[in-house]
């Protein structure tokens, strides 16, 4: 006799729906997708999608909750599934994307996405979430509100220059445009006068983005932003899956000698957190040798000058996941003692 061996709701999340999919494995490895329900995603509608959940399963057996990291909108339900102890997963949407490839789904729709968010879950062994701390989920809070303002300043500036160029400037606008920027201006630093102010108050984390900020090029505001986007890189397991989760990660399709297309990001990952690595990669050719041996020689090879600077980002962002994970700082002869311990090996043999 079939016996249950795990249960899992998997729930595709969208701004104001739940769309949810129950499915359970046997003890032969057989799956069934048995159950599909939609719920608004609010209060009520998480309450019902709880209730019925419920009356849906084997109540013996635990049933974990599986769904996206959807920017903001799947955090209502993550935040009260926590708070009420169930058992939740939170994965990178790029694994599911990648993982829907794999299946034979002829239509992406939101209830073959919940079903595929399922089925992963019952096929993965996937690790507990946890809410974020609140210091990371407040950083996250104050360095996209910068971005936002940094933007909107550049915006107004190059309208104050293109009004400055006209024959007869409108005085009117110039003082309004002028007192605009002066006013962001002070939102800006009240924003960066916050951030040191938590950063201050946490031993922990200025030690950490101490060590980070010893990387040539990068900068306390970008320590803090590459931490706030990825918690802390509570869910990166991996370089690789970061660069995917940041959108830097190479896409190439080739076949045969017919199909080549030219290589290039994929942009479906956290746009801020690749955003942070750009004026980072910048000065990071310019004072660090080996980022401006590895900038050189891709641009020597490809001719192609923004190539080689994501190639850099890549590089950065890798870098300061491996000082946070092995606690340490940065080492600017390591490349070169790795060379030489290499070389070292095959002269032995």
């Amino acid at each position: 006799m079939k016996q249950i061996l795990k249960q899992v709701l998997g729930i595709d999340v969208a701004q104001k729906e739940l769309v949810v999919t129950l499915g359970r494995m046997f003890n032969d490895l057989t799956i069934d997708l048995y159950a599909y329900k939609v719920f608004k995603n609010n209060g009520p509608g998480i309450i019902s999608l709880l209730k019925w959940t419920k009356s849906q399963i084997d109540n013996d057996i635990e049933v974990r909750f599986v769904m996206e990291a959807t920017g903001v909108y799947h955090q209502k339900f993550a935040y009260y599934l926590d708070e009420k102890n169930h058992n939740l997963s939170v994965v990178l949407p790029n694994k599911i994307s990648n993982y829907m490839r794999t299946l034979d789904t002829k239509t992406i729709t939101d209830k073959t996405a919940s079903r595929a968010i399922c089925q992963f879950g019952l096929e993965r062994n996937l690790d507990a979430w946890h809410r974020p701390r609140k210091t990371y989920k407040e950083l996250q809070q104050l360095t996209r509100e910068r971005n936002q303002i940094v933007d909107e300043r550049v915006v107004i500036k190059n309208q104050l220059h293109a009004e400055n160029a006209e024959n007869e400037p409108h005085k009117g606008s110039l003082k309004r445009m002028n007192a605009r920027i002066k006013f962001l201006n002070k939102q800006e630093k009240e924003i960066k006068k916050e951030i040191n102010e938590i950063v201050k108050n946490d031993l922990e984390l200025k030690k950490e983005l101490v060590n980070i900020c010893t990387i040539p090029g990068v900068g306390m505001l970008t320590a803090v932003t590459v931490l706030a986007e990825t918690n802390g890189f509570e869910l990166i397991r991996n370089k690789r899956q970061l660069t995917s989760y940041a959108g830097l990660d190479v896409r190439e399709k080739q076949s045969g000698t017919s199909v080549k297309m030219k290589t290039k990001i994929s942009k479906q990952g956290n746009r801020n957190l690749r955003k942070a690595m750009h004026l980072p990669s910048l000065s990071a050719v310019k004072y660090n040798e080996t980022h401006k041996e590895l900038y050189r020689r891709l641009v020597e090879k490809s001719g192609i000058k923004m190539k080689a600077l994501v190639a850099v980002q890549r590089k950065l962002l890798e870098l300061i996941y491996l000082i946070h994970k092995n606690k340490t700082t940065f080492n600017g002869d390591y490349e070169q003692e790795k060379r030489a311990a290499k070389l070292k090996m095959m002269t032995a043999l």
